[in-house]
Order: structure tokens, then sequence, then C-alpha cells
């Protein structure tokens, strides 16, 4: 017999296809049922339909035994996910603000590009929120995410999410924290005490009269960095918790 959906040859009496894995019984039921609205693509099998693909059929058995989308294979994941975070967030919450290791850290690299688009971003808005842009840029684009996650009803991302914009912060701490010191290595090969008028924070802080207090605001931002950072810990726990008793 041929499946009437991939033209696969198998035989006779066969329950679905061995290529496709359509149940041909319920092609059979669909065929009978009154003229109306369009039926959904789950009306056959929801992976095969919406995917279109051979490849997504040939794990329909696996699939099923783990079970249905919020399946034990996702759960997995982002559990794994989920201690990836964990162990990275408790170094992070553990180094001492003036350590070097946020810098070095490959998220640096990450934040980088968006602190350096702020600045051009801001750039009409004057000297200062031009300067004060390469920070905001940081914290902007975690935010966002966040809210794009929860727009779409994904809160484990949406912790993820909240995670990186914890790190934001506590990468933005040791910056504020040499604004007099001047000693970090800055893009471009320099420190802020070799170039004038180069290290962010040091042009916000002197131009607010607030240089003394550098390190008393970097402080702030790493407990701000800490907190959100628990926060996202205990957050994305708990959905696990809730998803894989959901699942059990």
């Amino acid at each position: 017999m041929l499946c009437p959906k991939c033209n696969f040859s198998q035989p006779d009496g066969s329950p679905e296809c061995a290529s496709c894995g359509v149940i041909f019984a319920k092609i059979k039921q669909a065929a009978h049922l009154p003229a109306g609205p369009e039926q959904p693509h789950s009306a056959v099998y929801p992976a095969m339909e919406q995917g279109g693909d051979r490849f997504l059929a040939k794990l329909r058995p696996f699939l099923r035994a783990i079970g249905p989308e919020e399946n034990r294979l996702v759960l997995a994941s982002r559990a794994i996910a989920y201690l990836i975070l964990l162990g990275w967030g408790v170094k992070f919450i553990a180094t001492p603000l003036a350590s070097d290791y946020f810098g070095q850290s490959f998220l640096h690299l990450i934040h980088l590009p968006f602190h350096e688009a702020g600045h051009i971003i801001f750039m009409p808005f004057g000297r200062f929120i031009c300067v004060l842009g390469g920070t905001l840029g940081q914290l902007l684009i975690p935010s966002i995410c966040i809210g794009a996650f929860l727009k779409y009803r994904n809160p484990f991302a949406a912790s993820v999410g909240l995670w990186w914009l914890a790190e934001s912060f506590m990468d933005v701490a040791p910056y504020a924290n040499d604004a007099r010191a001047g000693e970090l290595m800055l893009l471009g090969g320099v420190t802020g005490s070799e170039v004038e008028d180069y290290h962010d924070w040091e042009v916000m802080l002197g131009k607010l009269g607030w240089l003394p207090y550098d390190h008393a605001i970097a402080r702030v931002f790493s407990v701000i960095g800490v907190t959100l950072m628990l926060l996202a810990l205990v957050w994305g726990g708990y959905i696990l918790y809730r998803q894989a008793r959901k699942g059990s």
C-alpha cells in the first residue's frame, strides 16, 4: 500500500507510515469529518505537520515515549543550562570587586559591542549622555531580552535574561571602581590614566563632582548585580521545579 501523504510503499495493513509516521486511521477519520473550517494540523501529528520534516517524524516514537512538548528532553536541556549558570553565577558573586575576572570573562566580550553601540546611539543627546550611553547600552539589551521572553511566555528564558542583566551590572562595577585610579586596560590598549578624558566613569563622575565616591558607586552596581543574580537563579530553579513536577 502507498502512504496517502508521502507515497511511501509499505506492507498492507500497516497502522502507520514507516517513512513519515502518519497514522492511517487518523487520516481516514479526518476524511469523514463534516465540511467546515480548516482542520488544525494537529489532526494528524503536530510535530510532523508543523515542521514538515521527515526527520521529526522519525523521532515521533521517541518523543511519544518521553512526553509532550514540555518533555523530559527539554527539561534536561534547561537543567544543564541552569547548572552552568549556577556555577558561573557563584563564581561571579564570590569574585572581589577589584578583581579583573569580569574584564577577562567571555561575557565581557558580549557586553562590549552593546556598550560601544550605546555611545553611538546616545551621541545626539550631548557629551554626558553619550558617555553614559555605554553603560546604558549594555544594561538595556538584556532588559529588552527579558521583556521579549516574557511577552512570548517563556519565563525560563526570561530568568536567563535576568541572569545576564545581573552579570552586566557586575561587569560595570569594576569600571566605575577604577574611575580615580585609571588602571584598567581600556579599548584601544590604554588605561584611563594614560589618556585624558577617555575613561567613561572618570568623565561622568568628574562632571558630577562625584569622583571621591567612585568606590561607593561601584559597590552599588555590585550589590544590584548580586541581588539580581540570586533572584534569577531562584526564579529559574523554581520554574524547573514546577516543570519537573508537572511532567512527573
